[in-house]
């Protein structure tokens, strides 16, 4: 009890200093604001007193963070001053060196973003996610059912690793006894390197990285040499698009695809069973109608913002909100405000499961750029809720969860949860 009181306090004193810090000392994308779960009052007080908010210095560089809902917007939709492109910095907070920078779909710009984009699109089309939902159904069953009962376990590593990482394997069509690969791939390419973290230099980091395009070549090989299928690494090998991606095309969009397939879904999978755990009036609402799961997956995606910011980098001069945004500088779009910005949704920071417009959020970003495997997201978090609410009556959270320390992937390393037997 006492680690408990200890604890609190210093969180209180870690919000405290949202409140007295002078604004031009704040540096919202420190990742031990994330990890500490302490950064909503830092940009409570953004939105409110300095929208458009410049850090001059930072772990990262200098950058400005865009932090109300519309301004995010109009930042996301204006691809003439405010560029994607890898060769420029790409579309997170961390500078990589340009030697390594790896373009992906996500990290260009019009008109190549949309060509190859669509290679992949069909995979997320309405026929193709309902023959994935039967698959989805099936193995979600199949994980449900083999957890204990009466006893402690890790939830995100029992159920939001398990079934993300099935599903992403499904997706590749992978060597199912290597898919952990994928989330170790996944975790290596947005960690911050040190000795506290998966990877402690960068060095080892591109190790790994190499280490996975080296497999996915093999893979690639295999399917240039069959007739077209229903894969992903399929569809690139085949389409015009895709098919003759230089190695470091190659491996940014599949670092793209198996981020985008893991972080985003595992993390609301896990982030909805410590939302609920928090709000026991909602959790009890969906128990005795499910029918709310149709409001309830929008609004926890929302919740939890899996992937807490996107970045641009500015092409010219541009004057924004009263603000001179120059030529070259980062410009972060801070996901995880806007979802919380008051004038954009009504009461954000209460979680309702049967919210009258639960898609007015920005976790799946917005315009040209918007995730585009969002329904396949959505899909699977609805299916295993399906599935949770058949078996269980309760799903208690028995601990504080670990959170990632990063200020570009909002998610839970470890959750501790108990099913009563």
């Amino acid at each position: 009890m006492h680690g408990t009181i200890e604890s609190t306090a210093k969180l209180d004193a870690l919000r405290e200093r949202a409140t007295s810090l002078p604004l031009e000392q704040f540096d919202p994308g420190d990742p031990e604001l994330f990890r500490t779960d302490t950064f909503w009052p830092y940009f409570d007080r953004m939105r409110r007193e300095d929208p458009v908010h410049y850090c001059k210095d930072s772990m990262f560089g200098p950058y400005w963070s865009v932090t109300r809902y519309n301004d995010i917007m109009e930042i996301e939709t204006n691809h003439s001053v405010f560029s994607s492109a890898s060769a420029l910095g790409g579309i997170t907070i961390r500078d990589i060196d340009p030697d390594l920078r790896r373009e992906s779909f996500i990290s260009m710009d019009p008109p190549r973003h949309a060509a190859q984009r669509k290679t992949v699109a069909p995979m997320f089309t309405p026929t193709h996610l309902d023959n994935l939902a039967l698959n989805i159904r099936t193995r979600s069953a199949e994980c449900l059912d083999n957890l204990p009962r009466g006893e402690v376990f890790d939830w995100v590593d029992r159920v939001s690793i398990e079934l993300t990482t099935q599903m992403l394997a499904v997706l590749f069509d992978f060597p199912w006894e290597d898919r952990r690969k994928l989330t170790r791939w996944s975790d290596v390419a947005t960690t911050i390197p040190g000795p506290d973290g998966l990877v402690a230099t960068e060095d080892e980091r591109q190790a790994e990285l190499t280490e996975c395009a080296g497999y996915f070549a093999r893979l690639w090989k295999e399917r240039i040499e069959q007739p077209p299928k229903s894969d992903l690494l399929s569809m690139m090998a085949h389409g015009a698009a895709t098919r003759d991606m230089d190695a470091k095309n190659f491996l940014g969009n599949l670092v793209l695809l198996i981020v985008g397939g893991n972080d985003t879904t595992r993390n609301t999978m896990s982030g909805s069973i410590h939302a609920l755990s928090q709000h026991p009036e909602q959790y009890r609402k969906l128990r005795e109608n499910p029918a709310l799961l149709d409001s309830f997956v929008p609004e926890v995606i929302r919740w939890q913002t899996p992937l807490a910011h996107m970045r641009r980098t500015a092409l010219s001069d541009f004057e924004f909100r009263g603000k001179q945004i120059k030529k070259g500088d980062k410009v972060v779009m801070w996901y995880v405000s806007g979802n919380r910005d008051e004038e954009a949704i009504e009461k954000p920071y209460d979680f309702i499961i049967d919210r009258a417009r639960p898609r007015t959020h920005l976790s799946f970003g917005f315009g040209i750029h918007r995730c585009v495997g969002l329904r396949l997201a959505e899909l699977q978090l609805k299916i295993i809720w399906e599935e949770i609410l058949k078996r269980f009556d309760h799903i208690d959270v028995v601990g504080e969860p670990k959170r990632v320390y990063s200020s570009f992937v909002k998610g839970l390393e470890t959750l501790p949860v108990k099913i009563t037997a």
